[in-house]
């Protein structure tokens, strides 16, 4: 039922860490602990947001619903193995529960693409609560154009429509005006929201809608129960896992890097990214970790989009590419845009997609390589292209690259040769089952061997017993804690339990967090946070060098940083604890499993 009116607050902008993530394996939101909706592009992750106030100010809509004013959060959680965000919030001695999801299962059925439920109850008595909605498309922020059919609301921008249901009827206006509502316990108020672009507008009655979330819910826990029960710390990997397949386009089976742009790795500053797209790299290991647990689908849906979405540009393999394989559009940057927490520019598109990354190639070759260990031979056309992938390590190894952290100015990484190294190897094992020709062989065995020499005495400081992150340079490269898993160097060596030392030493930030590299030295203005992928990878690199000990201890007082939603960023500010960048992060998610993986392994 409707209530008396309610009286708007200023908003300063939530920490990223207040976020929850809701994703239909199509599109993702953000949802605040207020209950604002701050983040949604549709109808995919890399489409135009309708809510967008995250990084584009009020003017850029949100979706609110929650206490009509400040109330404390007493519980914040998904429901055990599902998608589904619950919050509760104490309003006086009433408790307010706000229970979320979007609905990632509508394959033949008629449903729309996009179906997002939103449902309050009330305990202990009435509480009065608000609906704020106030959808603005795209760059612009551009209003809608507003109709009703009786109970429901139209909000339409030339192909693009979305629609809002609730139940009990509500007469909810667009455009910021709060709508006030009682929740009375034991008759909780629910919010339909859907999507259409190019294709009629589905009505989803809000009964039905909660029912396919209760539908939805039960195959997340089927797809979560299929995971080794026997794994240590599994409720970690369960969810890191669940969240990967979240971020996962289900169509094309590609992994969004982040669902977002442009939040900041320096608050305030410029370091401010479009995420949204694909990483052969971050699919790569997402291949080795689905595999790795026995969810194979999963990891041949990675691998079959990793080749298909590589075809038009082979041998050459593209740092980056869109959701369907294709190029990413230029980096261009948003005027008027507020940027979070005043973090301006705010960009679309990424300029890294031009960069030559020698490193990439030894992600997605290993990952095909983990494949047929796992007993699953390559189709032809994928051994096709992985031979051709090798094939331009070969030639190319020599050349300067962006490096894994993609840097603008080209240089002798280290970590990129080690990678060339991992691709020719690689694929030479993949060869001694799947056919090639003696004279390839040879020359992958040349470049590899030639690798392996010039990374052993142009890489390597004598005098502190480590492997560097650029050939001439002292400076040390987080990136470098993958040796262990190379075979270039034994595991135990002193070469690679001296690197990983100098880099836990010498890259730290204090406690269980790492610098990538060291500050100051990637030619950008500003500062960064550590870099959470670098201490899983650190985790990873202690258990394969014989240190299970130091690895579990290090990664419990890691999973600390996650919070009550298991959910991480790519950086975090080593002295306050804040989150970081896009969010939440791939590859951060994929590295913690690899952490756990190493851990069961060194069992």
């Amino acid at each position: 039922m409707t209530g008396p009116a309610v009286e708007t607050h200023s908003r300063r902008p939530p920490p990223i860490a207040d976020y929850g993530l809701l994703s239909d394996t199509r599109t993702a939101a953000l949802v605040a602990a207020d209950g604002a909706m701050d983040w949604l592009c549709v109808p995919r992750f890399d489409g135009e947001p309708v809510f967008g106030r995250l990084v584009g100010g009020a003017a850029a809509g949100t979706f609110r619903t929650g206490p009509a004013r400040p109330a404390a959060v007493v519980r914040r959680r998904y429901r055990p193995d599902t998608a589904t965000l619950e919050t509760t919030w104490a309003v006086g001695d009433a408790r307010l529960t706000l229970t979320e999801a979007m609905v990632a299962e509508v394959g033949g059925r008629l449903l729309p693409t996009n179906l997002v439920v939103r449902r309050l109850s009330a305990e202990r008595g009435a509480v009065e609560a608000l609906v704020e909605f106030d959808p603005r498309l795209g760059v612009r922020h551009r209003p809608p154009r507003v109709r009703r059919r009786r109970d429901l609301l139209v909000c339409e921008w030339g192909a693009l429509a979305i629609s809002l249901r609730c139940a009990p009827a509500l007469t909810v206006e667009p455009g910021g005006r709060p709508t006030p509502v009682t929740v009375v316990p034991g008759h909780p108020v629910t919010l339909v929201l859907t999507v259409a672009q190019r294709e009629p507008l589905v009505d989803v009655a809000p009964a039905a809608a909660w029912e396919f979330v209760a539908e939805d819910e039960h195959r997340w826990r089927l797809w979560a129960a299929g995971i080794d029960q026997s794994l240590p710390f599994r409720e970690h990997v369960v969810r890191s896992l669940l969240t990967l397949r979240l971020l996962t386009y289900s169509p094309s089976q590609a992994p969004v890097a982040a669902p977002t742009t442009s939040l900041p790795e320096d608050p305030g500053g410029v370091r401010n990214w479009d995420y949204r797209y694909v990483w052969p790299r971050d699919a790569s290991i997402g291949v080795n970790a689905f595999l790795s647990v026995g969810l194979l689908d999963e990891a041949h849906g990675f691998l079959a989009w990793l080749l298909h979405a590589s075809r038009l540009q082979r041998p050459r393999l593209p740092a980056l590419l869109t959701l369907d394989g294709r190029r990413v559009p230029p980096e261009r940057q948003l005027p008027g845009w507020a940027g979070y927490l005043g973090s301006a520019p705010v960009r679309v598109g990424n300029a890294a997609a031009g960069q030559h990354q020698l490193d990439a190639y030894g992600w997605v070759v290993d990952a095909a390589w983990a494949f047929v260990r796992a007993g699953r031979p390559l189709s032809s056309e994928t051994w096709r292209a992985v031979r051709g992938f090798a094939d331009v390590v070969a030639r190319r190894w020599c050349e300067p690259d962006a490096g894994i952290w993609e840097l603008r100015e080209p240089g002798q990484h280290v970590h990129s040769k080690l990678m060339g190294w991992l691709a020719l190897d690689r694929a030479l094992r993949i060869g001694e089952t799947h056919g090639l020709r003696q004279r390839r062989r040879r020359r992958w065995q040349a470049a590899r061997d030639a690798i392996a020499g010039e990374v052993r005495t142009r890489g390597f400081d004598p005098g502190t017993g480590s492997y560097v992150g650029r050939y001439g340079s002292a400076d040390l490269d987080a990136a470098l804690l993958v040796l262990p898993l190379l075979d270039l160097d034994d595991a135990g060596s002193p070469r690679v339990r001296g690197t990983v030392d100098a880099v836990r030493e010498r890259l730290s930030a204090g406690g269980t967090l790492l610098y990538r590299y060291p500050p100051g030295t990637d030619g950008l203005p500003g500062a960064e946070g550590a870099f959470l992928p670098c201490s899983f990878w650190l985790v990873q690199a202690l258990a394969h060098t014989g240190r299970r000990r130091e690895a579990v201890e290090l990664f419990q007082r890691l999973v600390e940083h996650a919070g009550p939603l298991g959910l991480y960023p790519e950086e975090v500010d080593p002295v306050s604890g804040a989150y970081l960048g896009n969010y939440p992060q791939t590859l951060t998610h994929a590295a913690l499993v690899q952490a756990v993986l190493a851990i069961r392994d060194a069992a």
